[in-house]
């Protein structure tokens, strides 16, 4: 791709490519966070369970974090356009196929596809920026801004959830077809066609369909514990680790790998990705306990919930504006260590939550969040991408992205766990469940805390 001669500007074609993959990165984001104003109404019209409910959600992120090491492997030896290009065109047919579905199977089933299209779309995005733009201030500026449209889609997602479910719940999946079908032509018009080696391709589908069934497993695990025995319980949770054991013993004897253990001696990558769990886990968490909040306890509507979480969209306009220049002041390690401080202190404040709190009560804590991610988001993304050879870029994004999506997986599931325990939700139970995202953040801080360095450790 052409840039500019400056070090620290993008170019006019580079604007133009980055607005593309940006499109794309808001998509998905944006079709997580909408899912989330909506599953009550989704809950009433299906007659879901809380347990089953939260698969909602969890299948869309479990198909993605499942199949995004494969995608990143796809992407490098395949060609990022062309894995971009046709998963954004799954990705639109299946976000369909969501909103016309009349049972909770069908919607699940086309939930956890559309999540495999993410899976393979993210890792091929996020590597064109990291392969076509020069590491330093041309690709810090990059990244930043394509993790500050990322945030704004996953925190706007919730007021334009509120906004479309205020209509009809089914505008929440045909939305996302309406812009995919926009990206689509662009994306086959602007981005950077590369040449793909002819030589055979080999692919660890065993590995990416081991890490997806250990994965379900063990959130599933967690999500069922209250209402099973205790004995099932232990049989998944065991049935999940041998998963885990048999992905690693594929890994280490499969020619194309999902994932090159040698990678994980990159300090950076590694701290940024227990980073990316952390962040992300404890905001899905906190996010499905203050929509059940205010729409089943306060009765609150889906827009006035929309329009509540709004103010959490500050990230949008924080992230690409003050963050490059905090992390040119400071660095990453400082920002992201800033990021979660503001996140623990966020779901400290909320954590007396009342019955009958006003919305300035909650306001600090959706400004904090909005600040929260503005700051650790962007910083992450380039801990974990910095220093890795450009053949491996789209593993070390494939890496980021399951973080990303387990994360959300996780902290989903242990906030839907605890509350699926109670037989009829009180301001107790949601308090319970708020303390799951404030450990979350406060582990956050500990794992930043030692700096999340940009020098990284060779392979």
């Amino acid at each position: 791709m052409s840039t500019t001669a400056a070090p620290d500007r993008l170019g006019a074609k580079a604007w133009a490519v980055l607005l593309v993959l940006c499109g794309a990165i808001f998509l998905e984001g944006i079709d997580i966070s909408m899912m989330g104003v909506a599953l009550p109404s989704i809950r009433a019209e299906l007659g879901l369970s809380t347990s089953q409910l939260q698969w909602v959600v969890s299948a869309y992120v479990l198909g993605y974090g499942g199949f995004v090491l494969l995608g990143g492997r796809a992407a490098d030896l395949l060609g990022r356009r062309r894995m971009f290009v046709g998963w954004l065109a799954v990705f639109l047919v299946f976000s369909g196929l969501g909103g016309l579905a009349d049972d909770g199977w069908v919607l699940i089933l086309a939930r956890f596809v559309t999540g495999v299209a993410a899976g393979f779309m993210t890792p091929a995005g996020l590597s064109i920026i990291t392969t076509s733009y020069p590491e330093g201030r041309q690709r810090n500026k990059a990244l930043l801004v394509y993790a500050g449209i990322a945030a704004a889609g996953f925190s706007l997602g919730m007021v334009v959830g509120g906004l479309l479910t205020a209509i009809d719940w089914r505008w929440v999946f045909f939305a996302p077809v309406v812009l995919s079908a926009i990206l689509l032509p662009a994306a086959l018009i602007l981005l950077p066609r590369e040449e793909v080696s002819p030589q055979k391709k080999v692919f660890d589908f065993g590995g990416a369909l081991t890490l997806t069934a250990a994965m379900m497993l063990l959130v599933a695990t967690v999500v069922r514990a209250p209402d099973v025995p205790v004995a099932q319980t232990l049989a998944t949770l065991a049935a999940g680790l041998l998963l885990l054991v048999v992905f690693v013993a594929i890994e280490r004897r499969t020619p194309a790998p999902l994932i090159r253990f040698g990678i994980l001696r990159n300090a950076g990558l590694v701290r940024a990705n227990l980073g990316a769990v952390l962040l992300v886990g404890s905001f899905v968490g906190f996010q499905f306990v203050a929509v059940l909040y205010l729409q089943e306890l306060r009765h609150w509507s889906e827009l006035e919930t929309g329009l509540a979480l709004m103010v959490i969209g500050i990230d949008s306009i924080l992230a690409p504006t003050l963050t490059p220049w905090l992390v040119n002041r400071f660095g990453n390690g400082r920002v992201v260590l800033g990021g979660f401080a503001f996140a623990a202190a966020a779901y400290a404040l909320f954590l007396p939550l009342g019955a009958d709190w006003t919305y300035l009560a909650m306001l600090p804590t959706f400004l904090l969040l909005g600040l929260a991610f503005s700051l650790a988001y962007g910083p992450l993304t380039i801990a974990a991408t910095d220093g890795v050879a450009e053949e491996e870029q789209g593993l070390a994004s494939g890496v980021l992205t399951t973080s990303f999506q387990f994360g959300s997986a996780l902290g989903l599931a242990v906030v839907a766990a605890v509350l699926a325990a109670a037989d009829e939700l009180t301001i107790a139970d949601f308090r319970t469940a708020l303390v799951v995202p404030l450990v979350a953040a406060v582990l956050g801080l500990a794992v930043s805390a030692p700096d999340l360095v940009r020098r990284t450790v060779a392979a």
